[in-house]
């Protein structure tokens, strides 16, 4: 099988947390302000779309009182700071099932058709019916695009992986707000491995080409 290969009919979209929690809202009477890599998570869902994709959106869903965290013994917290006096706390959830923080942007047009994997941990699968909707629907293959890419979108792909899925990154639309060496590094050294790692001019490329067979 050629790396290039690529079966419309056999492939999702996958959308991994990019929700209004994350995303500053806009100001009044202004449009919200995208980073470049959600603009290019946008033009994806456009082609995806386009081409009859169907589209699934992974989001956090935890409960408001933050009883189904976990407290786990770690040096530090997601950006990397140690804890105050070694003393570990439960992080401050930025999305809250009910809420709309836990709602994908609108810019990616949700739609009532489209799948809501509800999620408490950092991957996609855990304890999800991610597998069961791309089973049912002879997926094999999954393009994803989110952040941040060492949390979840890398947990997503480890499971994948496992599952026997092929992968396909978009790697500029694909980013982290803690530090970017480890995007890059995951992009070229880690990812590679397990998926393919393309741009997203290259993922609509393949998407139009298959469209127009």
């Amino acid at each position: 099988m050629n790396v290039n290969h690529f079966e419309r009919e056999k492939t999702g979209l996958l959308f991994f947390d990019i929700l209004n929690g994350y995303v500053p809202a806009p100001e009044p009477g202004k449009q919200r302000v995208l980073k470049p890599w959600i603009q290019n998570a946008v033009r994806l869902s456009k082609a995806g779309r386009a081409a009859g994709l169907p589209v699934f959106f992974a989001k956090g869903n935890h409960r408001p009182d933050n009883a189904t965290t976990a407290l786990l013994l770690t040096d530090t917290n997601n950006s990397l700071t140690p804890w105050p006096n070694g003393e570990v706390s439960k992080p401050k959830m930025h999305v809250i099932a009910g809420d709309k923080s836990s709602d994908p942007l609108a810019e990616l047009d949700p739609s009532p058709d489209d799948y809501y994997i509800v999620k408490y941990r950092w991957s996609s699968f855990y304890q999800t019916y991610l597998d069961l909707a791309l089973r049912a629907r002879g997926i094999d293959t999954l393009i994803i695009s989110g952040g941040s890419t060492d949390v979840g979108v890398a947990s997503t792909l480890y499971a994948g992986r496992d599952m026997d899925y092929n992968m396909i990154v978009a790697s500029d639309a694909c980013g982290t707000s803690h530090d970017q060496r480890v995007h890059d590094m995951l992009m070229e050294l880690i990812f590679p491995r397990m998926a393919r790692v393309r741009t997203t001019e290259q993922i609509i490329q393949m998407i139009e080409k298959a469209r127009s067979k």
